[in-house]
């Protein structure tokens, strides 16, 4: 045992040696646009901590209104207070939004329809990792009911909104697991059969079904969409898992930092002339390669009809 810890000890001494050399190489592309925001509105949710946090904290520099959608807005209130601060822009608003509560999102939906005339980005940044079984308000496994329903019927409820002010853009932030996601309509909810990691995956993959299905009914309208992989970021998303949490310690040199895994967002989110890749996945702010599964029609149109059946809502 002493010998196998000596060799670990000795394995990961010997690549925090190389630790800048790896964390220049992962560290992938950087959004580079001078395209100004003022005037123009965001939301971006889960923007009280990590990567949403930094995509709030880059729009508002560029002269956004920000609208940061936080189930906690203590916590939300202090991130935007070190925006303000940090940017010069006093226009960074907190607004309570639960993913996990369809009465919170409708809330949310409704009471920023009565403030803002316009919309012009939606980052649907927040989510869960790997936590345990559980179900949402609505009686969703956790995973699908925060990663996919949750910002479904947020841009449901938002959409009239942004096609009044297109151009504009929907980010769906996903990740490379969907990949190894999959789609089973027998048992959406994991309740036959749990795993944490799989239920996390097959969200990721509903995201990127959703971007697929999206972009074909939003042809036309001025709105685009786009799926994102941020990359693996040293953020808060592992709480739920102790072994996720103690990898994350090991190997955090090797990460990107909550700035770098932001920068597709805003790649997808400001870059010019993106609009006839509407649909499709970007890693490292370039378009990236979209798993079959993520662009199977049958699929998304299936999921699409199954969302809408699950939260009671019909799409025009």
């Amino acid at each position: 045992m002493l010998v196998i810890l000596g060799l670990l000890t000795s394995f990961l001494s010997f690549l925090y040696m190389l630790a800048p050399g790896i964390r220049k190489f992962i560290a992938g592309g950087v959004c580079r646009t001078n395209v100004q925001l003022t005037g123009k509105v965001a939301v971006v949710t889960g923007s009280n901590t990590g990567i949403g946090k930094e995509t709030a904290r880059e729009l508002a520099r560029k002269g956004a209104r920000i609208y940061m959608a936080c189930r906690d807005t203590q916590k939300g209130e202090s991130a935007a207070s070190e925006i303000r601060a940090d940017t010069k822009n006093s226009q960074v608003l907190v607004r309570k939004l639960d993913l996990s509560d369809t009465k919170s999102i409708r809330a949310f939906a409704e009471g920023f329809l009565a403030e803002e005339k316009q919309l012009h980005i939606l980052i649907n940044n927040a989510g869960v990792f790997m936590c345990p079984y559980s179900k949402t308000a609505d009686g969703f496994e956790t995973h699908l009911g925060v990663n996919h329903l949750g910002h479904f019927l947020l841009t449901h409820l938002l959409l009239e909104r942004l096609k009044e002010s297109a151009p504009a853009r929907v980010v769906n932030v996903s990740s490379v697991v969907h990949h190894v996601g999959k789609i089973s309509f027998h048992d959406l909810q994991s309740e036959k059969n749990y795993s944490p990691f799989f239920a996390y995956s097959r969200s990721k993959l509903a995201n990127v079904l959703f971007t697929h299905e999206l972009a074909k009914r939003l042809q036309g309208t001025g709105v685009t969409t786009y799926a994102v992989h941020p990359g693996i970021v040293h953020t808060e998303v592992t709480r739920y898992s102790f072994l996720m949490h103690l990898l994350w310690k090991l190997f955090y040199p090797f990460f990107k930092s909550a700035w770098e895994g932001a920068q597709t967002n805003l790649y997808c989110a400001l870059a010019e002339g993106l609009e006839p890749l509407s649909g499709k996945y970007f890693r490292d702010c370039k378009r990236a390669w979209m798993s079959p599964k993520g662009r199977n029609n049958k699929t998304a149109e299936r999921l699409w009809d199954v969302s809408c059946e699950l939260l009671g809502i019909q799409w025009k």
